[in-house]
């Protein structure tokens, strides 16, 4: 083979490449500071609500009642805050957060001039994608389980924890709730999928990781209003957060599937919507800077 038909056969990439890939990308993501900062918001959620109720039911009056439907169940059982401080992040604190992630993936190493260099790479731009994909997800898991743990830290210091009951009004031993709270994080990480596709194809959009962020977020703030309007209740089921509560059907005896199955089925297909569009903008889009 001459030197000039070597040159122009392509270079295969080695798995273990791939492997560093991720491993750099995630080790990069959650060294900034401002992953740092989004974490420690989120984890500060539950502890506030933990000294909020602390403080409305010291009086043995059992508090005010309304809020999230786990709300009331707090003072009997710790355990519940887990619950509650998901349904008080998902809405909005979590979706935040991983629409600044998802948002800056691609934007953000256009704007600091890295993402040429990053191209240079025997990586390709569709592995490239993915592997931003995959720490955007990464960081949506983690993100969700530091609600979790923080909550349920909180939960142990400040009520009893034991046997619960459920929605349903059955009991179910403190190991079954753990379990049960530990299957609501992982699908409460599942319904951020659409989210970190939709901000991963805003962010092939643009050279600016500011524009990309501010755009995702205004994006998920105007469907969450939209939400709560009666006359589009037409269109809402197709809105990405419309089932995003379904979780609370898991604390349910027997559980409800119903709209557990669409909401995975939505976020699925706004995954695979946006998730081609990103792809499609990305590799044909041309890479100045």
């Amino acid at each position: 083979m001459s030197q000039a038909e070597a040159a122009v056969v392509p270079r295969r990439t080695s798995p273990l490449w791939t492997f560093g890939l991720l491993r750099s990308e995630l080790v990069t993501t959650f060294r900034r500071w401002r992953t740092l900062a989004l974490l420690a918001v989120l984890a500060a959620v539950p502890i506030l609500v933990g000294i909020a109720v602390k403080i409305e039911t010291s009086d043995g009056s059992g508090g005010r009642g309304g809020g999230p439907a786990f709300i009331t169940q707090i003072t009997n059982n710790g355990l519940f805050l887990v619950f509650t401080a998901l349904a008080a992040t998902l809405p909005f604190f979590l979706p935040m957060a991983i629409g600044v992630i998802a948002g800056d993936a691609i934007a953000g190493e256009a704007n600091s001039g890295t993402l040429r260099y990053l191209l240079v790479a025997p990586a390709g731009r569709t592995r490239l994608l993915l592997t931003k994909y995959a720490t955007t997800m990464a960081f949506c898991l983690i993100a969700t389980l530091v609600v979790a743990v923080s909550a349920l830290a909180v939960g142990a210091l400040l009520f009893p924890l034991g046997d619960l009951t459920t929605i349903s009004g059955t009991r179910i031993s403190f190991a079954e709730g753990l379990g049960r709270a530990l299957l609501i994080a992982l699908v409460v990480t599942a319904s951020l999928i659409g989210v970190a596709a939709l901000g991963l194809f805003i962010s092939t959009l643009t050279s600016s990781g500011i524009a990309a962020m501010a755009t995702t977020v205004g994006l998920l703030i105007t469907v969450q209003i939209l939400d709560q309007i009666p006359q589009l209740h037409a269109l809402q089921p197709y809105f990405f957060s419309h089932y995003w509560l379904s979780f609370a059907d898991l604390m349910r005896d027997p559980v409800y599937w119903h709209d557990l199955i669409r909401n995975l089925g939505l976020q699925a297909l706004y995954a695979a919507v946006f998730g081609s569009a990103a792809w499609a903008r990305f590799t044909a889009k041309d890479i100045t800077a």
